[in-house]
């Protein structure tokens, strides 16, 4: 495994201001932690609500982000993506429904619609 800093990973790019709110790429060892602790929950959510609420009891959110699924900390601060822990968005639509979302002023961030 070669190091790749996130700048040429195209993670930091100022052009780009989804790239400022999609997380940076995990480290390999905590990727395998989340993806073994995580993805159980994402692969089978009977529907949103509740994959919010499962992740919410583990201490995690959820949001939306640039098109993508993105895993929450406690305080809000995007952690990962679906796609990062082997369960994109796309997977999930696909298995449960495309979510309800309420989109941000910005444009790029979204929630689940509570209604």
């Amino acid at each position: 495994m070669r190091h790749q800093p996130d700048s040429s990973a195209g993670w930091q790019s100022a052009g780009n201001p989804a790239a400022t709110i999609l997380p940076a790429p995990l480290d390999c060892e905590t990727q395998m932690l989340l993806r073994r602790f995580l993805s159980p929950i994402l692969e089978t959510a009977p529907d949103w609500p509740a994959l919010a609420r499962a992740l919410q009891a583990k201490g995690y959110g959820l949001g939306f982000r640039a098109g993508h699924l993105v895993i929450l900390r406690e305080q809000g601060e995007p952690l990962c993506t679906g796609r990062s822990l082997g369960v994109p968005l796309r997977s999930i639509a696909a298995r449960i429904g495309r979510p309800a979302l309420r989109g941000s002023a910005d444009g790029l961030t979204a929630e689940l619609d509570p209604r």
